[in-house]
């Protein structure tokens, strides 16, 4: 049996493992370890396993993960996220769908600090959900907004999705945080659109609504948190520290934020740090499963066989680049973006590397890995599965999810169109790299 036909076996294990709901992690590392002794053999698959976690662990630049997650747990529990809602509300609540726009605004400035999309969504449901639907906001529209504020988790720095896209393809953290911060931003932007496009035309669904004046008394409650947010980032655009110190600086001040404002105790303190915990022993186990089921990849040599072919077929750059990310967004569907991300990097990394889109090898894979959150966004809230929106569903009681999905597509649309504008100018993710490098 060949290499490449033994690694589409391995993959076709490895799904239907997740399939029947084996953590993910676990699906990589059993599959990875079985396609790695039916090349090697037991005894060299034991003495890479003696020194490959060790080696993964001890990377220092993984510390950052953990640290980040602190720094939002902490911002979780001191109430933070409720806060940043009130205060958005406060200055657009006012707008028709500016409630919703509040939710979008507090969303990207909660991810400035957490880092996850799932958390981000999560929290949001528990904190804006409620003021939303008591405001008279379209329950299907208040999900759908609470589900795509949750999206800008993933790529408004500091993002753990694209510190492991950093680690993954050895490429430079804080280059990739400077990349991401304007699509970011265009996704606020856009999503803010599409809410006050809404509102035009169903006033219904996204009232204008009279919000307590007192609720701009929030931005004195806030400002310690935002200056945290705009240290940290600032602070690793601008070289004064490195990603990992800016984490650990981020947690600390999170943590003396939440104690000064008396909503961070003991009790809040100690499930902040097994929340941490338990979020980075997850992530963890990904993590090594993706590195022993690349391995198995490797040997089997289908990435290389895969980059040798799709670069001779002879399609055009950005049709292959167009293929990729459309199986992108299917997947991002039905997948965890965490471990879809370990899982096609292997295969599809080695492949654009070898493309020629006209730009210096490092700024394409930046580039590519822009685009590849963009779309990793999308699968969340994208029909049959969309983890952000199934999020929202369990806490959103009593809104039929498919309701939620129908006021999604708006949204999907539109980022469709920004996808395909980052597409077409490489200058959007790549200009605050050029400027500050």
């Amino acid at each position: 049996m060949s290499g490449t036909t033994t690694a589409i076996i391995g993959f076709a294990v490895l799904l239907l493992l997740i399939a029947i709901r084996m953590p993910i992690g676990l699906a990589m590392l059993l599959t990875g370890s079985v396609g790695y002794i039916s090349f090697m053999g037991l005894a060299p698959f034991l003495s890479y396993m003696k020194s490959t976690p060790y080696h993964l662990f001890a990377n220092y630049t993984l510390s950052i993960i953990p640290l980040f997650i602190l720094m939002g747990a902490f911002a979780e529990r001191s109430g933070l996220s409720a806060d940043l809602f009130r205060a958005a509300a406060g200055f657009f609540g006012r707008r028709k769908g500016g409630l919703g726009m509040a939710v979008i605004g507090a969303s990207t400035l909660f991810g400035a600090i957490c880092g996850s999309s799932v958390a981000t969504t999560a929290t949001f449901s528990r904190a804006a959900l409620p003021e939303l639907r008591r405001y008279g906001y379209d329950p299907a529209l208040a999900g759908a907004t609470v589900a795509v504020g949750g999206t800008l988790g993933i790529l408004i720095p500091p993002s753990v999705i694209l510190v492991v896209y950093a680690l993954a393809t050895e490429q430079n953290i804080v280059k990739l945080f400077q990349a991401a911060l304007i699509p970011g931003l265009l996704a606020t932007l856009f999503h803010c659109l599409v809410l006050g496009w809404v509102a035009r035309r169903d006033p219904v669904a996204a009232p204008a609504v009279e919000v307590d004046e007192t609720a701009r008394g929030h931005w004195r409650a806030i400002w310690p948190a935002v200056l945290v947010a705009v240290v940290v980032v600032g602070g690793i655009y601008g070289g004064v520290f490195t990603p990992t110190e800016g984490a650990a600086v981020g947690a600390v001040a999170m943590l003396i934020i939440g104690v000064a404002r008396r909503t961070l105790g003991l009790a809040e303190i100690r499930t902040s740090l097994l929340q941490t915990a338990e979020t980075t022993g997850m992530i963890f186990l990904i993590l090594l499963g993706a590195e022993v089921f690349n391995s198995f990849l490797a040997l089997s040599r289908l990435p290389a066989n895969a980059a040798e072919a799709i670069a001779s077929s002879g399609f055009p750059p950005l049709a292959i680049l167009a293929m990729f990310l459309a199986l992108y967004i299917v997947l991002g569907a039905v997948m965890d973006e965490l471990a879809m991300i370990l899982l096609t990097l292997p295969v599809f990394f080695p492949v654009i590397s070898a493309l020629d889109f006209g730009l210096p090898a490092e700024e394409a894979a930046i580039w590519f890995g822009i685009l590849v959150l963009i779309v990793v966004g999308i699968g969340l809230v994208t029909p049959p599965i969309g983890l952000n929106v199934f999020v929202v569903g369990a806490l959103a009681k009593g809104v039929p999810i498919t309701a939620i999905y129908r006021r999604v597509l708006p949204f999907i649309a539109i980022d469709i169109v920004r996808l395909l504008v980052v597409t077409a100018f490489p200058v959007l993710a790549l200009l605050l790299v050029r400027v500050l490098n």
